[in-house]
């Protein structure tokens, strides 16, 4: 770690502190309306974004959404509304609004409480997440995909893939207080799985993001020893090799990705 990287988690650090100790002066009524208007804001940015969204979709496509969601206000149970969540999920899924799609995952995940839900969830928010842009729904996205795995790792603690989602959701969107939380993260799953070729993967992936070639080739070719059908472990060699400069190299896992 460079001495900028220590200086930038150590502020991090210390404004956490500052606003722990902020936060934990306020009566806890305040603490609960904050709470209570952050729900409210979040829900009214999302309601927003869903109806400019269908404004700006088809006329068929917006009178499929509508017609589930007036299928959705008739019904009277829960299992009726998780079937018609689950229809409005895909549709906004199919087109290609995985943030709002999400919102409809997540009404399937509160009512079923089931591990599969819940990895559902986050894997859609996720998905929006790497699809935008804006820092302010980033971070709603990041927020929303964070509880769901979550929530998943408490419903089955012994499913790795919910660790290594939660992980990568912090290392995409790191948590103001702990900067380097998704790194640890998959640092503290590798030394308890050595050979799972999904966290040697990321860890290549991520050692490629902060320019530490070597050790990307290290981590990478770790994970293909472990699983030599990893196609994507070629393709991030060829970017490992192309950074450190070594084309011949770059080239030849480059040909095995294509």
């Amino acid at each position: 770690m460079t001495k900028l990287q220590y200086a930038v988690v150590a502020a991090a650090l210390m404004l956490f502190l500052v606003l722990r100790f902020a936060c934990e002066t306020k009566a806890p009524n305040i603490k609960n309306l904050e709470k209570s208007r952050a729900l409210t804001v979040e829900t009214t940015d999302l309601a927003g974004l869903a109806q400019s969204t269908k404004d700006s979709i088809s006329k068929a496509d917006q009178a499929l959404i509508e017609t589930l969601e007036a299928e959705l206000a008739r019904q009277s149970t829960d299992t009726a509304r998780i079937r018609v969540d689950k229809k409005l999920s895909a549709a906004w899924f199919d087109l290609g609004k995985p943030l709002i799609a999400g919102h409809y995952a997540q009404e399937v995940a509160e009512k079923e409480n089931s591990e599969q839900a819940w990895a559902i969830t986050g894997t859609t928010f996720a998905i929006a997440l790497q699809r935008i842009a804006d820092q302010k729904m980033r971070e709603f996205a990041a927020k929303r995909a964070t509880k769901a795995f979550e929530n998943a790792v408490s419903l089955n603690p012994n499913e790795l893939a919910h660790k290594i989602n939660l992980a990568l959701v912090h290392t995409d969107v790191p948590p103001a207080e702990n900067p380097m939380k998704g790194v640890l993260m998959l640092r503290e799953l590798n030394e308890a799985n050595p050979n799972n070729p999904s966290i040697l993967l990321n860890l290549g992936r991520l050692a490629i993001r902060t320019n530490q070639f070597d050790r990307a080739v290290e981590r990478l070719k770790q994970a293909l020893e472990a699983d030599p059908s990893l196609v994507e472990a070629n393709c991030l060699l060829a970017d490992a090799y192309t950074g450190l400069g070594k084309q011949a190299e770059a080239e030849r896992y480059a040909q095995k990705c294509q």
